[in-house]
């Protein structure tokens, strides 16, 4: 896909691929909740006659690439190209009808339950995820999309929305928000960021392998953004942490989501990517296996066998 063809998708189409839905139409513009930052009054536009976008509260707009830049936190324009392809399958053309419902949602008769379909779970499987530890984690959702029947899995997030995931599928139901999981008990140190629910599971999984008898999963809370655009929403979260580590991905998105949070806690953050170098991210490094994660540094004099486990 080259530019031109990716201007050619509609950006309210591409927006609902990703969950996000018009609370109201004014002539050609459909209004919605900036897909940027929580609130509570519509204030980001797309004007569906010239298919451009514009954001009132950062006060700049454009077309679907510009609307990627911000999305993905990149001006790399084969990076964003890529980010749109992948999402490709997920775009359907959408209509909007506001008289006869003000904002119909786009998810409809949300049912939520436990994680067991078969076809979720080998999904799940096929990732390279424990099912046993996403169960805990994800919740199973089956609910109403443009009119037909579907069920994935459910990741929670801290606002009562769901990252939305299965083999067809990925979106998000509104509100979309970081997922923050914190242990019961005394309040923990050190607080651990990933991307997304897959890299998050991911940990968990090469916890459990690499130390099945004390994982220590509840050692630490865990943060997971959800979107690189969330990174404003995670720091009120992260102020409270002594210690910070991030798992972001190996990509430009993932580097600049590091930079803002280094920024903001310098002297009290860590990046442990480069423990996986070689590989997009955490679940990618479990699918391909060909590497040893290990994030902790080795001797420094005396060498000694590798440990599996992640050291955190």
């Amino acid at each position: 896909m080259n530019i031109q063809e990716a201007k050619q998708i509609r950006i309210a189409d591409y927006l609902q691929s990703l969950g996000y839905t018009p609370v109201k139409q004014q002539g050609n513009s459909l209004w919605y909740k900036s897909p940027f930052r929580q609130e509570t009054e519509a204030s980001f536009k797309v004007n569906t006659d010239r298919n451009l976008w514009f954001d009132y509260g950062l006060g700049r707009g454009g077309n679907i690439i510009t609307l990627t830049q911000e999305l993905y936190a990149s001006d790399y324009v084969p990076y964003l190209l890529d980010r749109i392809v992948e999402q490709a399958p997920h775009i359907r053309p959408v209509s909007f009808s506001f008289r006869q419902q003000a904002s119909e949602p786009s998810f409809q008769h949300l049912e939520v339950g436990e994680l067991t379909h078969p076809a979720l779970l080998r999904y799940l499987q096929e990732r390279g995820i424990n099912t046993s530890l996403a169960r805990l984690e994800c919740r199973e959702l089956h609910f109403i999309h443009n009119g037909k029947p579907y069920f994935a899995i459910g990741f929670p997030n801290v606002a009562g929305g769901y990252e939305v995931r299965n083999r067809f599928f990925k979106g998000c139901i509104a509100p979309k928000d970081i997922s923050h999981i914190r242990q019961q008990g005394e309040p923990r140190e050190k607080c651990l960021v990933f991307e997304g629910m897959t890299d998050y599971l991911s940990f968990l999984t090469l916890r459990m392998k690499n130390c099945p008898t004390m994982p220590n999963l509840d050692r630490q809370d865990y943060v997971v953004l959800n979107s690189v655009s969330n990174v404003s929403k995670a720091i009120d979260v992260l102020h409270g942490y002594g210690r910070i580590h991030c798992l972001l991905d190996n990509d430009e998105a993932g580097r600049n989501a590091y930079r803002e949070l280094e920024r903001e806690f310098a002297g009290r953050i860590r990046d442990f990517s480069d423990n996986y170098k070689g590989h997009k991210d955490l679940n990618d490094y479990l699918c391909d296996k060909r590497q040893e994660l290990v994030i902790s540094p080795p001797p420094r004099s005396i060498v000694k066998p590798k440990k599996k486990g992640l050291g955190l």
